[in-house]
């Protein structure tokens, strides 16, 4: 993973892939490994509704890449 590389990164997904995320994260050792959340679905959305979740993305992912809670 790209983090045991010394580089930040941030998952983000979406609220029907939320427990795959986890089980992934398990599955490579890595149980507490922060993701962003967003409502699904993204690919057959208006352009505002994908704006909006990336919006509401935005605070988790700084929280994720400054390494705090969020």
């Amino acid at each position: 993973m790209i983090e045991r590389r010394g580089k930040a990164a941030a998952v983000i997904c979406t609220e029907q892939f939320a427990s795959s995320a986890r089980m992934t994260a398990q599955t490579f050792g890595m149980s507490s490994f922060p993701y962003a959340e967003i409502l699904h679905p993204i690919g057959r959305v208006t352009d505002q509704e994908l704006a909006e979740r990336a919006a509401a993305a935005l605070p988790q992912v700084v929280a994720i890449l400054e390494g705090r809670e969020y």
